[in-house]
């Protein structure tokens, strides 16, 4: 469409617009193109918010160990009930809290679960190199150009993995892909330790039920000096599957309860995060990991959410910018 509006100014108009004017004029018309590309951008991010049924698969697939008693991850199926709340529309970013609801209808529990948050056009990431590390890396302009970068996070909204791609809107569809170096799922770091880290081939699309991620990960053996070593392969599928919002009423006024405590939480990840130092954070402190201490009731005041926080970055990265 564009094309050829163009190719219908430069035909019956060139004699009558001077050089300069139609130059501006295509400026113009491509400027528009690019702002309607970031809205479609925005508004396909956004589809994510709302209230889901989600169902969360995962399958080894292939396993490269020579070790004859080496035992594939088994298949997993779940479902839970899941709440994406909207906190940050900007016009450069676009941050989604995620919030699982659980237990009887009557009576649910609410688990702050992960985050999401995309940026345009970012340049500044931390990038997962195993073993609770992430390295620093700041990228030029021109290598993120349209691009979008999604950014998740743990529960307690310590880094996870970053990755930055392009959002496809084409044959009525709208996805977006990255692939990334990530931590461990849950579901594995708790039972296995014969691998340190997951290359996660993201692919996020909107669908007309809701949502998918749709993933192709290895699970990757890193030392240093040496090459990675694969030593599997595995297959996620996870569908959210959009209810009424009223279905998820409880985790909206959990999060309206808590929202405060968890804004001074990603106050002090930011300052940690402007440091633009490799970071490097403990398991544990005090023989609990972070999310422990910082779900913990009594922690609430933003000196006692920054220590908490600190204690957990280790010397080597608390180095000033």
């Amino acid at each position: 469409m564009l094309k050829k509006l163009i190719i219908t100014i430069i035909q019956y108009k060139m004699k009558r617009i001077p050089l300069l004017s139609l130059c501006l004029c295509l400026l113009s018309l491509q400027s528009f193109a690019q702002n309607s590309k970031k809205k479609l951008d925005r508004e396909a991010i956004k589809k994510m918010c709302g209230c889901f049924e989600v169902t969360f698969n995962f399958a080894e697939t292939f396993s490269y160990s020579s070790d004859s008693l080496y035992t594939p991850s088994h298949n997993e199926t779940s479902k839970a009930l899941e709440w994406a709340q909207l906190i940050i529309d900007e016009k450069d970013k676009i941050s989604i809290q995620h919030l699982l609801q659980v237990g009887k209808p009557s009576a649910p529990h609410i688990v702050k679960h992960w985050r999401q948050d995309w940026v345009y056009e970012n340049t500044d990431f931390y990038k997962y190199n195993a073993n609770n590390y992430w390295k620093y890396v700041s990228k030029p302009k021109a290598a993120v150009k349209k691009q979008w970068t999604q950014k998740v996070y743990q529960v307690d909204d310590s880094p996870r993995y970053e990755g930055s791609g392009t959002w496809v809107h084409v044959d009525g569809k709208s996805f977006w892909e990255n692939t990334t170096d990530a931590p461990l799922p849950r579901r594995e770091y708790t039972t296995r330790s014969d691998y340190n880290l997951t290359l996660r081939g993201n692919r996020q699309e909107i669908t007309d039920f809701g949502w998918v991620h749709d993933q192709d990960n290895a699970k990757i053996i890193r030392e240093a000096g040496k090459e990675d070593v694969v030593l599997a392969r595995e297959k996620g599928y996870n569908t959210y599957v959009r209810v009424p919002d009223s279905k998820c009423k409880a985790a909206a006024n959990w999060w309206k309860e808590h929202a405060n405590k968890w804004a001074l939480v990603r106050t002090k990840w930011n300052h940690v995060y402007d440091r633009k130092t490799d970071l490097s954070l403990a398991e544990k402190v005090e023989n609990k990991a972070l999310y422990k201490h910082l779900f913990a009731d009594e922690i609430v005041e933003e000196n006692e959410i920054d220590t908490v926080i600190e204690s957990f970055v280790k010397n080597e990265t608390k180095q000033t910018p």
